[in-house]
């Protein structure tokens, strides 16, 4: 289980979130502390009532309303009632106990979970302190009722539970088929928390795979002005579908300016990671003519894939690689001019006529185009930093010549290493002087 506890301004704005969500058919209230009647006999008015004339023995308190949601695994799918006996506990171990609480059950999120609603201010107008709540009585009451209740247990499972999303062909997002919102939210939960990226469109070609959207809409747009951000589901066609979710409405606000803060946090350029996406690019080109559609498959085995950008036209202008094995996501420019649109189209562009008349021609072009500026990165890749530095990648030295035993095209049956050739040598002198 895991406690996240908010406290706000606003009573009214706290109980009319999940009175909201309520109409909207994804909540219900399963039940209330401390209220003088159940929540099926009482009206939204008397439930707020409650709250406001408890708040109002102590109008210092500006922060009076707390909202406290208990997350539980995916694996959990508890009653009502054990639901209720988790929430009193809960309430009665952070000092709550005695306050007026209603409890929701949310089900428009990919893991089950209830929302609590309350105030800081108790019967006798004194103020609940809440300092360190979350780290001192909200950690141990966890822990009690995850070991009372037979619960998940929390502790520790960020680093061992290691959920993927399997990219394009699993856990799509088809308008129609689940409920939007809660698809979207799963999304987004995942994608979020796990992968790095440091722009709306590195962010795009992550949910792109899942067949969601992240849309700021045109330049003129009023929620563009406003730097609003909605989330759409895209059909098989990349075309957005169904009625667009703003992203103030999911409950973790996944808004522009959580995710600008996401792009300045996230370290997307570490050498690592960037290196093992050109290694990967550049081990493709190191067979003779792939198409463009080639290297897309070659890399996907290596468990990246492509995104390509494309204007009104449909010309291509960018692309983007989505590494799921290291949850990166890099621009083509981010990792060098070889790596960009019009660079690996060119890698790729088709040979003329003459060329392909001479196989060998065909073989000495391609690797002049692909190696002429990665022999160090290739050479660091495979044998590791210490030959990075091109001192070490000349021709007259033993790492240009495995540089070109690893660029070269077969070899002719008449082939003989030279270690050979100086032995056959040694033998006829030897015979000479006997």
């Amino acid at each position: 289980m895991v406690a996240i506890i908010k406290t706000g301004h606003s009573i009214h704005s706290i109980f009319n979130y999940n009175e909201n969500k309520v109409k909207q058919g994804v909540a219900e209230c399963i039940g209330e502390g401390n209220y003088p009647l159940d929540v099926d006999k009482m009206s939204d008015t008397m439930k707020l009532n409650r709250f406001l004339k408890q708040a109002a023995l102590n109008d210092n308190v500006k922060r009076n309303s707390v909202h406290i949601s208990l997350n539980f695994d995916p694996s959990e799918n508890y009653s009502k009632d054990k639901l209720m006996s988790i929430a009193n506990s809960y309430m009665r171990k952070i000092g709550f106990g005695e306050q007026p609480y209603l409890v929701y059950q949310h089900h428009d999120s990919g893991h089950p979970h209830i929302h609590i609603t309350s105030i800081k201010v108790r019967a006798d107008g004194s103020r609940i302190d809440m300092h360190n709540i979350g780290r001192n009585q909200s950690e141990t009451a966890r822990k009690e009722i995850e070991k009372s209740f037979g619960l998940v247990i929390a502790e520790g499972r960020k680093n061992d539970q290691n959920i993927e999303l399997h990219p394009i062909s699993k856990g799509k997002v088809r308008y129609g088929r689940i409920q939007s919102k809660k698809a979207i939210s799963n999304v987004l939960s995942q994608v979020l928390s796990s992968y790095k990226f440091a722009s709306l469109a590195e962010l795009n070609a992550v949910l792109k795979q899942y067949n969601v959207l992240a849309d700021r809409g045109n330049e003129n747009s009023r929620i563009f002005k406003a730097k609003g951000l909605v989330y759409r589901i895209l059909d098989e066609n990349g075309k957005p579908i169904g009625v667009p979710i703003k992203a103030s409405d999911f409950y973790y606000k996944p808004t522009l300016k959580f995710l600008e803060g996401k792009f300045k946090s996230n370290s997307t350029n570490q050498i690592s990671d960037i290196r093992r996406v050109k290694n990967a690019i550049d081990m493709a080109f190191l067979r003779t003519k792939i198409s463009l559609s080639e290297l897309v498959k070659i890399l996907e085995k290596e468990g990246i894939n492509t995104v390509f950008r494309k204007n009104a036209e449909g010309l291509l202008y960018g692309i983007t690689y989505v590494d799921h094995t290291t949850k990166c996501v890099f621009n083509g420019s981010t990792l060098g001019k070889q790596y960009s649109v019009k660079a690996i189209q060119e890698r790729c562009a088709s040979i003329n006529p003459s060329e392909q008349k001479n196989p060998n021609l065909i073989s000495t072009k391609l690797h002049k185009i692909t190696f002429e500026t990665l022999k160090a990165e290739i050479i660091a890749g495979l044998f590791g930093d210490d030959f990075r530095d091109n001192k070490y990648i000349g021709t007259d030295n033993i790492m240009g010549q495995l540089w070109d035993m690893l660029t070269q095209s077969e070899q002719t049956s008449a082939y003989l290493p030279y270690e050979l050739r100086n032995k056959k040598k040694k033998r006829r002198g030897q015979s000479n002087n006997r």
